[in-house]
């Protein structure tokens, strides 16, 4: 009989490691990873050789994460690991999310069985406080056992391993077609399931076969369907500009109190004191074939800047909300509010791409949107799984709507060496160019694999977080004009910046980068993995991008994002516009002064929040105009002219540390 620690609960352990999140990961990985800052980032300008792929590394690159992704890899799995079925044994009633439940899973051996001293795991998703699966204390939450082994089979529970309950097989073989049963959540305390509502939500098995210390997860995973709790909270969601004359969308919601969606069968949500200038219905039913959530069509018919109250009734009664603002002017550009990151279940997020979309579409009143799971991340790896790329292209395709909610196909290039960007795909199709592929490792070889195809990648995280950019690559002018400046990590602008990124990188933020030549753009997006794009948790950071673009198609969208006609939030719904010689943000252009030798700088800012102060960055340097609590703040001032290779944008800061960031201007 082989040791309790033997090769298998050591891989098993760094497998967890990777299952069990990038947070958690980091803290193993980091310990082997040098200090040293890199050295100032190459204009784009600039030629020079290919770097080696291992050399010149990003200065927090997670070394022995990349080691332990290709060692799982590598490893050779025999023909009966991953063998079997399992099921549920269905359960009466809802499973509410955040709720303590029982689970019942029962396994059925494979063909080739399991082997004596081989093991089978069971591990519900690691991500939104499951309780993990315990064998040692009965009264305890996770508390798991197995039952109805066989005869002559003895299964060893082991728990050594966290997120994991391994059950070894002792005695003898398991035979092809013997059953036993996992009871996850087995006493008294039950144990919690994802706090988070999410359809076929899995609970992963696995089996080392041949007992050699390689598992491999079975076909098709046990699944459970969660949905959200009671109605705490309703979500009122307005565009952000208008003309009048135009019909626009009031996106209404009831959400729980971690902000799913919460199942309504009757109530409503009155609109207070409707302003004159709008035309819209007063009441809006949800419930019933309404659902939890809905949009009304509204008629702007004079301008003005617009802000609606709603107060819930029936199951909602006690509920009220406010809506961002909407401005409505003649001539007024269109906003797009876009979140181009996030995740879902087939990665290390909750929820399907299905729902995801469903979500920024029906709830958040997002009008573009992409979903970008990780290449090789999470439970299963979207690089060896080509069905999950084959469901978010159907996703994809089903929800795209040109004119009323664009979709774009995307992923995320994990590079634990360079740092981590998003593709995305404005068409119907696109590769998963997997970052631990040696042909796709570095960004130049990613940038070479997209050239000529209708994409655009962004890195994120940039001054650190989970790992930082490694801006020895200069961005691709045409493949990556933008950088997403904030996400729930926090902000990668500067260390000044409101909610700023966690473990950053001296010398490597985003305006490092500016200083050093590169004429990016900015973006926020959410890299939500709670199934909620668009919609941050009050006080966290979050991110969206606000696009100015002439339609809503991906063609449109395109175009606007490579001319860097884009701006960035931690999630607040703030209007921001900022022109400097009548050109916008993101322009590259020759400034020519007047005769003052100035410039003319105009600034307009709406928001939800209070705005406390706006700062002029110039070239790394920081002006700072305090603002006296005002919702629409406006500037119009003359400026030294830019000279050639200087930047400005602008950044508001509102109550509660919500922030915007223009796109900045360039003097080419």
């Amino acid at each position: 009989m082989k040791s309790a620690f033997n090769p298998t609960i050591r891989r098993a352990f760094r497998t967890a490691a990777r299952t069990l999140g990038l947070w958690a990961l980091v803290a193993v990985a980091g310990a082997g990873c040098s200090d040293e800052v890199p050295e100032p980032a190459r204009p784009a300008s600039e030629e020079a050789a290919e770097p080696d792929p291992r050399a010149g590394l990003s200065a927090d690159a997670k070394l022995e994460t990349v080691a332990m992704l290709e060692d799982d890899m590598a490893a050779v799995r025999h023909p009966s690991d991953g063998g079997g079925r399992a099921w549920r044994v269905e359960s009466e009633g809802l499973h509410v999310a955040g709720s303590r439940e029982r689970v019942d899973i029962v396994f059925e051996a494979g063909p080739l069985g399991v082997a004596e001293d081989g093991a089978v795991f069971l591990q519900p998703s690691p991500f939104w406080e499951w309780d993990p699966p315990q064998a040692r204390f009965p009264d305890a939450p996770g508390f798991s056992e197995v039952r109805d082994p066989p005869e002559g089979v003895e299964l060893e529970l082991d728990d050594r391993v966290g997120g994991l309950l391994i059950a070894w097989v002792r005695g003898r073989a398991l035979e092809a077609g013997e059953t036993f049963r996992f009871v996850y959540g087995a006493g008294p305390a039950g144990a919690r399931i994802d706090r988070f509502a999410e359809e076929r939500t899995p609970i992963y098995v696995s089996v080392d076969g041949d007992g050699d210390g390689v598992r491999a997860f079975i076909e098709h995973s046990p699944r459970m369907d969660i949905v959200g709790g009671p109605p705490r909270q309703l979500s009122l969601i307005l565009p952000t500009t208008a003309i009048p004359g135009q019909s626009v969308r009031l996106t209404v919601a009831a959400l729980d109190i971690h902000r799913s969606l919460s199942p309504v069968e009757s109530g409503s949500i009155v609109i207070l004191d409707p302003p004159a200038g709008l035309e819209l219905i007063p009441e809006i039913e949800l419930g019933g074939a309404f659902g939890s959530s809905r949009s009304i069509e509204v008629v702007v018919r004079e301008p003005g800047i617009y802000r609606l109250t709603g107060e819930g009734r029936g199951e909602l009664a006690g509920l009220m909300a406010a809506s961002n603002p909407l401005m409505a002017r003649k001539g007024l550009p269109q906003v797009a509010w876009g979140d181009l990151h996030g995740h879902s279940q087939l990665s290390d997020g909750t929820g399907t791409p299905l729902q995801y979309f469903a979500y920024a579409r029906n709830v958040a009143g997002l009008s573009v949107a992409a979903l970008t799971d990780h290449d090789h991340w999470g439970i299963k790896a979207l690089d060896g799984q080509p069905a999950f790329w084959s469901e978010i292209r159907d996703a994809v395709g089903q929800f795209n709507e040109p004119g009323r909610f664009v979709t774009l196909l995307g992923y995320e290039w994990t590079s634990w060496l360079h740092g981590h960007r998003h593709v995305l795909y404005f068409s119907d199709q696109g590769e998963v160019y997997s970052s631990l592929d040696p042909r796709y490792e570095t960004p130049a070889a990613l940038w070479d694999a997209l050239r000529g195809q209708s994409a655009l990648t962004f890195a994120h995280h940039s001054a650190g977080g989970p790992v930082s950019t490694n801006w020895r690559y200069a961005p691709d002018p045409v493949l990556e004009p933008l950088t997403e400046i904030v996400s729930v990590h926090g902000s990668s602008e500067a260390p000044d910046s409101p909610l700023p990124i966690y473990d950053p990188v001296p010398g490597n933020y985003v305006r490092d980068a500016l200083n050093a030549g590169y004429p990016l753009g900015f973006l926020g997006s959410g890299d939500t993995h709670d199934g909620h794009p668009g919609i941050r948790e009050p006080g966290a950071s979050g991110g969206l991008a606000g696009i100015f673009t002439r339609a809503l198609t991906r063609e449109a969208v395109l175009e606007a994002l490579r001319a860097r006609q884009v701006y960035a939030t931690n999630g607040p719904r703030i209007y921001l516009r900022v022109e400097l010689d009548g050109q916008p943000m993101g322009s590259i252009t020759e400034f020519h002064p007047d005769e003052a030798g100035e410039s003319r700088l105009r600034v307009e800012v709406l928001a939800p929040e209070p705005i406390v102060a706006v700062d002029l960055i110039r070239s790394g340097i920081r002006v700072r105009i305090p603002v006296d609590s005002e919702l629409l703040w406006t500037l119009d001032r003359r400026i030294p002219v830019l000279q050639p290779g200087e930047y400005h944008y602008v950044r508001v800061v509102t109550e509660g540390e919500g922030a915007a960031w223009s796109s900045p201007i360039f003097a080419r």
